[in-house]
């Protein structure tokens, strides 16, 4: 950063608060064009923010809509850190694109400010912006290196999710604090997000267009590897794995006394008046929705390991069994597929699912197709195997040969990450990201 002389931090101690205020200006405005003039793609979420001057801060952070700075403290290390300007800028902008700060409700704090600073210097180190460099730099790159060997793709979420599994001690964490914090986070923890002019949606849009930026125009650039797979992380639709598995109920009855429909009031009237003899006997069944049949294929190709195969099935069979979502007699096939089938089990009641989990085994370890698997459920369809299948779940890394035919039922594809290979799925498919829904199962 040039243009600007600064002498000595007496010189600062000497300014009036107007010329302070002037010099932070003029530095904060550097920074932001030289941001733009090399990172094209930010210019829409740096010109959404505004910079406000705030006395006695002690440094900066943003809350989504603004940017806050002590303009001594800016100018106090400027004078230590040219790049200072630059990089607290890029750490705060790629926050909100991430929209770290709208998460931190029900996480570890701690954890959370830990992991989302991780994963925002180590992009800033990757984009390798010569202005934007700090002096502890090549520390932050060997920390990095070090948590590397245990996490892939360094997004936040991983990085937490680390954290929570193996937690750090004090000291880990007080060097992590001091090593990679660049802002405040304190803003985070308060309520006020409701009155933001920028919400968490219109911050979604802002990464959307920056993901489709990059994606379309930055071929053949040097970009950041972390920054696509935060920006695709930070993209991926939220669902609720529950509401999924709703789109397989059907409706059908059960043997069982109906309470909504059962009127006491007759019901007792009759013993009472007319010898034992009750007016109204009970319903014996009920329509309810509730899953009868349904196939989950397993990619068992090399690359998915039959633990995170076994934790899928676990997590669906929770899901199912805590809200009562079988019918007694149902109708699952658990198909495992690499490219060719190895093994078609059918499950015909809930104690039969549960000992799958138990002892079943996972065979395969070859190449990928998920060709055969359609080809299967359609030859057990026409021998009458089903009566109304109404959807298949396929959980895979997403390395496969999709096929072109459009199946007559619901297919979702459940993926354990993003990854570009996803990009192939078929219009008809939905594609959903199980990496969060696997942590409790």
């Amino acid at each position: 950063m040039s243009g600007i002389v600064i002498q000595g931090e007496d010189n600062i101690k000497e300014l009036n608060i107007d010329k302070v205020e002037k010099l932070a200006k003029d530095l904060i405005k550097l920074a932001q064009d030289t941001i733009t003039v090399r990172f094209r793609f930010l210019d829409v979420a740096l010109s959404k923010v505004k910079f406000i001057s705030k006395n006695e801060l002690g440094g900066f952070y943003t809350d989504g809509d603004n940017i806050y700075y002590d303009a001594k403290f800016i100018l106090k290390k400027y004078m230590e850190e040219p790049g200072i300007g630059i990089r607290g800028i890029l750490h705060m902008l790629l926050h909100c694109i991430f929209m770290h700060q709208f998460r931190y409700d029900g996480l570890d704090r701690e954890y959370w400010d830990l992991a989302t600073d991780i994963a925002v210097e180590n992009i800033i180190l990757e984009l390798e912006f010569q202005p934007a460099n700090l002096s502890n730099d090549s520390v932050k790159k060997n920390e990095i290196e070090k948590i590397k060997r245990k996490v892939n793709n360094l997004t936040a979420d991983k990085i937490y999710r680390e954290f929570m599994t193996t937690p750090l001690d004090n000291e880990v964490k007080e060097r992590y604090g001091n090593i990679f914090a660049v802002d405040m986070h304190d803003w985070w923890a308060k309520e006020e997000k409701s009155e933001l002019i920028i919400t968490e949606e219109q911050w979604k849009k802002i990464s959307r267009r920056i993901k489709s930026e990059i994606d379309n125009f930055s071929k053949g650039k040097e970009i950041s590897e972390s920054l696509k797979k935060n920006l695709s992380k930070a993209n991926a639709d939220r669902y609720d794995y529950r509401q999924i598995l709703e789109r397989f109920t059907v409706l059908g009855e059960e043997i069982i006394a109906s309470e909504d429909e059962f009127d006491y009031v007759y019901y007792t009237y009759g013993l009472t008046h007319y010898g034992n003899m009750p007016l109204i006997e009970p319903l014996e069944y009920r329509e309810v929705k509730k899953v009868k049949e349904f196939v989950i294929a397993i990619d068992t190709s090399a690359s998915c390991s039959g633990e995170l195969i076994n934790r899928f099935i676990t997590k669906t069979y929770n899901i199912l069994k805590s809200t009562e979502n079988f019918f007694n007699k149902i109708n699952i096939h658990i198909i495992q597929c690499d490219s060719n089938i190895q093994m078609d089990t059918k499950i015909s009641s809930e104690v039969e699912f549960h000992d799958f989990i138990q002892k079943g085994e996972i065979k395969g370890y070859g190449a990928t197709d998920f060709r055969p698997v359609f080809k299967h459920v359609e030859e057990l369809k026409n021998n009458g195997e089903f009566e109304n299948l109404k959807g298949l779940i396929y959980f895979t890394d997403g390395y496969g040969i999709y096929p072109e035919n459009i199946p007559d039922y619901d297919v979702i594809f459940a993926f354990l990450d993003e990854d570009e290979a996803q990009r192939n799925v078929p219009g008809w498919a939905i594609k959903i990201i199980m990496e969060d829904e696997l942590d409790e199962y």
